[in-house]
């Protein structure tokens, strides 16, 4: 970034006057001194270089950014602006109006890009009643548009939209008698179902399409207060019609995240009062 002329003749007046053959001779403080004067010149002509230089930094890397092949975390931030319903300018991948003046039309509050082969697919999730949704087909059919639009040429897209890959463990938890009931209700009544809340928490919290850790999860059923042992014997998630694939290790969601199944969960959730 190019200095202010003040910086750049201080920078030279101090470098001249420490000189120890010319310092000496040239003592006078006014500001017309020939000396001076010629400091100011000097100094008026490294920052127009100065400047020049920033200009063709700008130009480069303005030339750069048009031309390099984009990451995938560009396609998700790109992906991220689109607006819903506006019409986006000819030969440009950015709007008339950023950010919208009407915020409502930013309708995708998550994405995510995955290089598969031959193809980059692109997953996209709006927010419904402070819960992921998938985009309805007209939605889709939009944002598909506006990204064939502004994608590199030559890259082949795939864009989904997905309703959330269906999640269903299978536990027996041991809870502590004085905390909790046999419905796994706190006896103070602040929750009536704890160990649910926390399987939807922990499925909240996962970045989208982030993998689940079946280690991690255990960990926070075994955190919920009240639960002595959260006996993990199975857990499972599926998408579409798919089969349903048992988690060993970790789960990378198809639409990107997951969403409690509550009838599976009532049927395959028992609590056990835990004596020692």
């Amino acid at each position: 970034m190019a200095r202010s002329i003040a910086q750049i003749q201080a920078a030279i007046v101090a470098q001249v006057q420490s000189d120890p053959t010319i310092g000496p001779s040239l003592t006078s403080t006014s500001i017309v001194a020939i000396w001076n004067l010629w400091t100011y010149v000097v100094a008026v002509c490294q920052w127009t270089l100065e400047n020049l230089f920033d200009t063709h930094k700008d130009e480069v890397s303005g030339i750069i950014a048009t031309q390099k092949p984009h990451s995938l975390q560009w396609y998700v931030t790109m992906a991220k602006a689109f607006q819903y319903g506006v019409v986006l300018p000819a030969d440009s991948d950015t709007y008339a109006v950023v950010p919208p003046a009407d915020p409502t039309v930013l309708i995708i509050s998550n994405a995510a890009a995955v290089e598969l082969v031959n193809l980059v697919r692109i997953k996209a999730a709006k927010m419904v009643s402070a819960s992921l949704a998938p985009l309805n087909s007209i939605e889709l059919t939009a944002f598909t548009a506006y990204m064939a639009k502004i994608k590199d040429a030559g890259v082949r897209l795939q864009c989904t939209s997905s309703a959330a890959d269906t999640f269903q463990p299978t536990m027996v938890i041991y809870y502590d008698p004085l905390v909790l009931k046999n419905d796994g209700s706190r006896i103070d009544g602040t929750a009536t179902t704890p160990v649910k809340d926390a399987v939807n928490a922990f499925l909240d919290m996962l970045p989208f399409n982030g993998v689940f850790i079946l280690n991690s999860f255990i960990a926070a059923m075994q955190a919920v207060s009240g639960v002595v042992i959260a006996d993990v014997q199975s857990v499972q998630a599926f998408y579409g019609s798919i089969t349903p694939v048992v988690i060993d290790v970790q789960y990378t969601p198809d639409a990107g995240y997951m969403a409690l199944d509550p009838t599976w969960f009532a049927a395959h959730v028992t609590y056990v009062a835990y004596s020692a």
